[in-house]
Order: C-alpha cells, then structure tokens, then sequence
C-alpha cells in the first residue's frame, strides 16, 4: 500500500469512537462465543448471559485502556484505582442491562438469542456514554 492509501485508515485509527467499536466487537465475540458455548452446555439463558458479559468485558478493559482511551488513562496510584473501578461499574451497569433484558425476553418466551443481540445494543450505548463522558474524561 502506498502512503496514500494508509491516510484514511490512520485517520480512522484516530478516531475514538471508530477505536471503541473495534474494541468491542473483539469483546462481543468472546462474550458472544462464551454465551452460545455455555448456552449448548444447558446453562441456564440470564447466567450464560452474565458470563459471557463479564468474561468480555475483562477484554474490553484490556483493549480500551489500552488502544482506545490509551491517552486517558491514569498513570497510577488512587487515579488509576477510581478509573479502574469506574469503568467496573459502568461494566456492571452494562451487565444489568443486558441481563434485564436477557431475562425478561426468556420469561416471556423469546429466543434467548435474539434477546442478547438486542442487549447488545442497549448496553453498548450505555457503557459508551458512560466511559466516554465519565471513565475516560
């Protein structure tokens, strides 16, 4: 490739959002991967649900802290603390969402599937705004 064609995709890797979404698409499969595994496995749908989330959003941690809010993040001590555990609630809050939705979908008899995928998008709004406007501030 030439050097003008890698300028768009930097400028893509410089946008935060665009960085979040990559981010979470490679949390989502894990989290996905986990809940289908677990769901073949005859876990019940909301557990299989929180340990897909929790295993994912371990990932996520690792990839936003990392790649996408890298800028962000505190250097240590009590900062990098309060970070961390900002970003564990805005993940539980997620997982509460997901789950409520998970959850109330199976008790009224839908897939448990297609509950997830639409857990998915209520979560990944609400823990976007939260860690882009409070965690990552």
């Amino acid at each position: 490739m030439t050097v003008l064609q890698l300028a768009p995709l930097n400028r893509l890797r410089q946008i935060v959002l665009v960085r979040y979404i990559l981010a979470s698409v490679g949390a989502l499969a894990v989290d996905m991967g986990t809940f289908l595994a677990l769901l073949s496995a005859g876990v019940p749908p909301v557990a299989a649900s929180a340990m897909g989330y929790g295993i994912g959003i371990m990932v996520h941690w690792i990839l936003s802290s990392r790649k996408v809010f890298a800028d962000q993040v505190a250097e240590s001590g009590m900062a990098r603390t309060r970070q961390k555990a900002m970003f564990v609630v805005s993940a539980l809050i997620g997982l509460g969402v997901t789950t409520l939705i998970v959850g109330g979908a199976s008790a009224a008899g839908l897939d448990p599937r297609i509950a997830k995928l639409c857990a998915i998008v209520v979560s990944f709004t609400v823990t976007w705004l939260l860690r882009k406007r409070v965690v990552f501030r």
